[in-house]
């Protein structure tokens, strides 16, 4: 005869190793005594967008079935994780900003029908309420599926479902969103294989790429929402310039943490690693460390950006004397770099070349590098193709396109992008620059150290660029004028 033993409980998933182990009566205690909630949720006002993004898709993919993962939480260290944000081409189609989510487009007879699986919340007779890093104790209240549904305007499904909806596919009838979802990147086969150059097949490739050319052009939600972030970057400069101070040194850490104060009380958070470069670090294009500090009569190049609530990113850089006062010769480069900023703002409207913006910007750069004696060649022989000696101290191109992503539309073929032209709607930057590197023997001495960049973000409209950061000054004397206004005023807090 066998001992009876009592029945054990099922661990949830999302246990973690060091959790305890409950006794029963505590169990079944925490199962029951509980009220359930319910969420107002209602039809966002974007959801129309959302929808005419999917029929877009759905046109140029007839007959197949689309999977776009948003993926998950990734390992920070140990137990502990990064901060989770949604894939943008999946956030892009959705709205949704949760993690582990996958939008399955499923044709029809005449389109496709959209589902998207989502982890569901369980009730609160379930140990995952209590016990599981998924549970709403844990991280709060979670969407149900018919909550998630009423609130983004598209079918909702169970994630444990979605395997079998996965196995049950053609591979030569379907595309996948790869590189975000290791589960639906093996869960799916490929039909053709990698070229060997790219890790994603070719047929996925242009999934990723149909979405990104899509991006291309912002519709008027879109451009609220980087409005919203370009404003936000713009009081977060502000807070910066009133505790920089003009007699002595502060951290550049520090500059850095009052940005990200603004960033995510006014936001979700910076849209990317704010670069903060005092002095000779300003030469560093992704000087991203921020281990130095400011020194009086040295400039402080900072480059930074709020992602907003619904994750569209600000973009914008300044470059400020730290003492109030831009030397004679800083002052010089300082003139250089924002005339090649406005040629290029000046030339942008629809049907220019992206090229040819590049080409205006990178022509008043060479032409100032004359000025000050450096280039060895003419300016047309340092612009020839066949050489650009110029880029020794440009480094970079003119811009980028902004969105959802910093570098936005980055699957875009190059003649739709790099090698097309620019169409309404479209928002880019607008950043030339010019840095002496400390160690450069080719330049005088007093130029050693100098970096500047000055950044804006624009939007095309059918006359032409409207700067949407027009909030910030540009020019030397609007620079100086507005440090001292803001270091009067004082530091403040968000609210």
């Amino acid at each position: 005869m066998t001992e009876e033993r009592p029945e054990q409980s099922v661990t949830p998933e999302g246990t973690e190793s060091h959790d305890p182990d409950f006794p029963e009566k505590f169990l079944e205690f925490m199962r029951t005594g509980w009220r359930d909630t319910t969420l107002p949720v209602g039809p966002r006002p974007e959801v129309p967008n959302f929808a005419k993004r999917r029929a877009a898709l759905s046109a140029a993919f007839p007959g197949e079935t689309l999977v776009i993962p948003t993926g998950g939480e990734k390992t920070r260290a140990n137990d502990t994780d990064y901060p989770f944000r949604p894939g943008s081409d999946y956030a892009y189609l959705t709205g949704d900003y949760d993690p582990d989510g996958v939008l399955v487009l499923r044709p029809t007879g005449s389109g496709h029908d959209a589902t998207l699986y989502m982890r569901p919340r369980t009730g609160r007779d379930s140990d995952e309420f209590f016990r599981s890093r998924y549970g709403e104790l844990w991280v709060g209240r979670r969407y149900a599926l018919a909550e998630k549904s009423a609130e983004l305007g598209v079918e909702t499904a169970d994630l444990t479902g979605l395997p079998a909806v996965l196995a049950d596919l053609a591979p030569r009838r379907t595309r996948v969103l790869r590189g975000f979802d290791a589960s639906v990147d093996g869960a799916v086969r490929s039909y053709d294989e990698p070229d060997r150059a790219q890790d994603t097949p070719p047929r996925d490739r242009e999934l990723a790429r149909a979405i990104s050319e899509m991006k291309l052009v912002k519709d008027e939600w879109e451009l609220a929402q980087l409005q919203d972030a370009i404003d936000a970057t713009v009081r977060g400069f502000e807070d910066v310039a009133r505790v920089l101070p003009a007699d002595r040194p502060v951290s550049e850490r520090l500059l850095e943490g009052v940005f990200a104060l603004r960033a995510r009380h006014d936001g979700n958070a910076v849209g990317y690693s704010t670069i903060v470069g005092a002095s000779e670090h300003a030469t560093i294009l992704h000087w991203v460390h921020n281990t130095g500090r400011t020194r009086p009569g040295d400039l402080l190049l900072m480059d930074m950006g709020v992602e907003n609530r619904h994750l569209y990113t600000a973009d914008v850089t300044r470059v400020l004397p730290v003492n109030g006062t831009f030397s004679p010769l800083q002052r010089q480069v300082y003139d250089i770099v924002y005339a090649s900023q406005q040629a290029g703002i000046d030339v942008i409207k629809p049907g220019v070349k992206f090229r040819d913006v590049h080409l205006t910007c990178m022509r008043v750069l060479t032409e100032g590098l004359a000025d000050l004696g450096l280039l060895p060649v003419s300016v047309d022989e340092a612009m020839d193709e066949k050489s650009t000696i110029y880029r020794r101290w440009s480094l970079h191109g003119f811009g980028h396109m902004l969105g959802l992503d910093v570098h936005d539309c980055a699957n875009a073929r190059k003649e739709m992008y790099k090698d097309g032209a620019l169409g309404e709607g479209y928002v880019l930057t607008v950043e030339p620059g010019l840095y002496f590197q400390p160690e450069d023997e080719m330049v005088p001495e007093e130029l050693r150290g100098i970096g500047i960049r000055i950044e804006d973000d624009v939007v095309v409209t059918p006359s032409g660029a409207v700067n949407m950061s027009v909030g910030l000054p540009r020019t030397a004397d609007e620079v100086e004028t507005w440090l001292a206004e803001q270091r009067a005023a004082g530091p403040r807090l968000p609210g």
